[in-house]
């Protein structure tokens, strides 16, 4: 049977309270970044579950400003981050790895869609998920204000695949064509990736559009698609990527 059992008794610099943070595992380390508590914070911390310990990693490179609500996905040894709010109003559309092997962080520049269509828009409370070699980005908050402290808030419903390169660096944006009825636009979902038979899906749920609250009433709905990549053909619950050449 589950339990719940709160951590108590751990060593090392712990992190200060915060939120709008993200965590991922690489096998017994949990690695946090970011967040907010009076004030963006620019902190990585990493937590030893198998020694109760916190620790502040040496981090060298292109060291990212601070961000909150950002994307943050593992493949493997190395993370990446996508966007998020860097201060009040202010959000970002800028890409940073972190090879964790190392301990070293480096900006990434990806290529623009190759079918002429725009990179994603600087946002926050977006969903980045990863699926084989390519990271799907999905909505999100976007300010159409070049004034930070006069937000003009435009809730997303876009999609944007992202090919990783194998060990570091990436290749580019794609915009996958899609078919069926999107998601309404919103921010602070949440979307996990499922595998089976039929292939992959990604499942979003939830999440905000001014002051409708998804997941209750007219946004209750949970949207899904498969992505149909070399080897995992089917039809889609909700939306359908177009299949892509991996030697593309």
């Amino acid at each position: 049977m589950p339990r719940w059992k709160r951590v108590l008794g751990w060593s090392g610099p712990v992190p200060r309270p915060r939120h709008g943070h993200r965590a991922v595992a690489i096998k017994e380390l949990m690695v946090v970044f970011g967040g907010g508590n009076e004030g963006i914070v620019d902190e990585l911390h990493v937590y030893n579950t198998a020694t109760n310990q916190w620790f502040i990693p040496a981090v060298r490179g292109d060291i990212p400003p601070g961000c909150a609500a950002y994307g943050f996905v593992c493949d493997g040894t190395r993370l990446l981050v996508f966007g998020g709010m860097v201060e009040y109003g202010k959000y970002s559309n800028d890409l940073y790895e972190l090879q964790a092997s190392r301990w070293e962080w480096k900006r990434l520049k990806a290529k623009a869609p190759k079918n002429g269509g725009p990179p994603p828009c600087p946002r926050l409370g977006h969903s980045f998920s990863l699926i084989g070699s390519r990271c799907y980005l999905f909505g999100g908050l976007a300010n159409d204000s070049e004034d930070p402290k006069n937000n003009i808030p435009r809730y997303l419903n876009d999609l944007y695949c992202l090919e990783l390169r194998p060990g570091s660096s990436v290749v580019g944006w794609d915009i996958p064509a899609t078919s069926g009825r999107p998601p309404p636009p919103r921010e602070s979902h949440t979307a996990v990736v499922t595998s089976g038979k039929t292939g992959n899906r990604l499942i979003i749920y939830g999440g905000m559009s001014g002051i409708n609250i998804c997941g209750r009433g007219a946004f209750s709905e949970v949207s899904a698609f498969k992505t149909c990549l070399p080897g995992f053909p089917g039809a889609p619950c909700a939306i359908k990527i177009s299949k892509v050449s991996e030697n593309k």
